[in-house]
């Protein structure tokens, strides 16, 4: 009968020997992965990108459009703020008493002396009479000027030049 140290160490190198076969590194073909699982991925981002950088330029094309538009729209208000202001000025110079009342009087046009009113009720209160060229108001103003007697003498005096 052997010892039992025996026995566990012949136990011991059989199964030393067991893990050294089967712990002997061999040489494992490698197994390629496949590239076409990074393909979809480039593509979808290349895609985001690209339709980023296309959003943004179209988005700045329209911005500059709408700019232009703008002060176009901006230029032609500011025209016709002008040719109002003008037309203004034409009718407040056609609508001037002094120039409407100057044609009147071109066209034969008198005011008359005494003035003649209608009631409502269809009565006329005043007596009519006929208007003459004589009654005129005058319409424009006096020359300027003043009478001979108030104007004043000029005298001139010639001073000889210094030696």
């Amino acid at each position: 009968m052997s010892s039992p140290a025996v026995q566990i160490r012949s136990r011991v190198a059989s199964l030393g020997e067991a893990a050294v076969t089967r712990a002997r590194l061999t040489v494992v073909p490698q197994t390629r992965r496949r590239p076409a699982a990074r393909v979809p991925f480039v593509f979808l981002v290349s895609v985001v990108l690209l339709t980023g950088v296309i959003g943004l330029l179209m988005f700045n094309t329209s911005m500059q459009q709408a700019s232009f538009t703008a002060t176009r729209l901006e230029q032609q208000a500011a025209t016709m703020a002008a040719r109002e202001q003008v037309l203004r000025m034409e009718l407040d110079d056609l609508r001037d008493p002094q120039r409407v009342a100057l044609r009147a009087q071109q066209m034969g046009m008198v005011i008359p002396s005494t003035p003649v009113f209608l009631s409502l009720e269809g009565e006329v209160i005043g007596e009519p009479t006929p208007a003459t060229p004589e009654d005129g108001v005058r319409i424009l103003p006096r020359p300027e000027g003043l009478p001979a007697d108030l104007r004043p003498t000029v005298d001139v005096v010639e001073v000889p030049p210094a030696p």
